[in-house]
């Protein structure tokens, strides 16, 4: 099965703002390529078809190219919901049988945590998610085939994306993944981060703590 990952990323300078009550501009930018990279890490050791990153970023394009991923840019000002469904076609097109969506703010994400929600993929079509520590976002989505279902967006977006794959006759398998579950959003998100446990050599974190933030 060719599953390629597909992982929207927004321009650094202006990444993370929800954080400026905690981090300065120059912070958020850097712990936004940090968790990127991170995340790359984590893809680039899977047994995954390949990687997509859909940026306009100069900076974020060349540090998918050294983890070999394919770097587009179509409908990257869009949004997260406009990149994936552009990724989506794209990796359609090129014959990938499923896609496999995530943000690149999730720096807790494993090798092991990936190769468990591509192992627990229905025959296709079929939908496997992974929502956030709160149960409202969508922090990983697994669609097969890559446009099988409609992905929306959003802070609220893990029930709805249940109902749009029962609406097309696809029951959704839903996997919970600590690593996964946590992105970094809003200042309890980075506390979260630095408290969470086991602890992981992650870039993020080694950079939160040259910025002497700590968990308490």
């Amino acid at each position: 099965m060719s599953v390629w990952a597909a992982v929207p990323v927004k321009t650094f300078a202006t990444a993370k703002h929800r954080l400026s009550s905690l981090l300065t501009p120059a912070q958020r930018s850097a712990l936004a390529a940090a968790m990127l990279e991170d995340v790359l890490s984590a893809l680039a050791g899977t047994s995954l078809g390949g990687i997509m990153v859909n940026t306009e970023d100069v900076a974020a394009a060349a540090l998918a190219r050294r983890f070999g991923a394919a770097v587009v840019a179509e409908d990257a000002q869009g949004g997260h919901t406009a990149a994936v469904a552009a990724m989506a076609r794209l990796l359609g097109a090129r014959g990938a049988s499923a896609m496999l969506a995530l943000p690149g703010d999730i720096p807790r994400v494993t090798m092991a945590e990936l190769e468990q929600v591509c192992a627990a993929k229905r025959r296709s079509p079929a939908f496997t998610i992974v929502p956030a520590h709160d149960e409202l976002g969508s922090n990983a989505v697994l669609v097969a085939p890559p446009g099988a279902v409609p992905l929306r967006f959003g802070d609220n977006s893990f029930f709805p994306h249940l109902d749009a794959a029962r609406r097309l006759g696809i029951e959704p398998v839903v996997v919970k993944l600590p690593g996964i579950a946590l992105d970094i959003d809003r200042p309890e998100d980075v506390y979260a981060l630095l408290r969470a446990k086991p602890p992981l050599p992650s870039r993020a974190v080694r950079l939160l703590a040259e910025m002497r933030l700590t968990a308490d």
